[in-house]
């Protein structure tokens, strides 16, 4: 049996390469990671949103492999990057949904997970705001956010994504998630 990462990996730097057919075969391994990735952005989305989880995967698959300057270290880098494309396509998404309803907001529940409440309903912009803001203070704890919520990355995983250790990233995630509740809860109070 060929190790899935390994075959990955190799489709990942031929992709790069300019290899037109690897995009293609890459495909079988990632599908359903990437469509998992999806599920778990769409369920904290409104009802009636317009943008179903399918249409999510291809159009984040659509930007992740249009990309040559991304030196592409396995799979969990894929997906790594993809969990930020598809938060990246949502919040696109949501601004464009704001404007159109001239200062509504769209809303995302939060899982308890991040901790800040459970089924609480928040701004997905105000979440993003706040995530740029504690980048400028420490950019791997935000990044472990968006690998953690939106990626449904567990603790390993990360790990491996950051290239940190398990512990680490449980200390940083303790962090990032009371700075986020602090912050969120200030928005919220204005």
């Amino acid at each position: 049996m060929v190790d899935a990462n390994t075959d990955v990996t190799g489709l990942l730097e031929r992709m790069q390469g300019g290899d037109e057919r690897a995009s293609g075969q890459l495909v079988p391994f990632v599908y359903d990671e990437l469509r998992r990735l999806a599920g778990h952005y769409m369920r904290g989305e409104r009802d009636d949103h317009t943008l179903q989880p399918t249409a999510l995967v291809h159009e984040a698959y659509l930007k992740l492999t249009d990309q040559r300057s991304v030196q592409w270290a396995g799979r969990t880098h894929f997906v790594a990057v993809a969990a930020t494309a598809m938060r990246r396509i949502l919040l696109d998404h949501a601004r464009r949904h704001r404007a159109e309803k001239r200062g509504g907001g769209r809303k995302a529940t939060l899982v308890d997970k991040l901790a800040i409440a459970k089924e609480r309903e928040i701004d997905l912009i105000a979440l993003d705001q706040a995530l740029v803001r504690l980048a400028v203070i420490d950019e791997r704890k935000a990044r472990l956010v968006e690998l953690r919520f939106f990626g449904g990355l567990n603790i390993e995983e990360t790990a491996a994504a950051l290239d940190v250790s398990p512990t680490t990233v449980k200390r940083d995630w303790r962090f990032a998630r009371a700075w986020l509740q602090r912050e969120l809860d200030g928005a919220a109070g204005e």
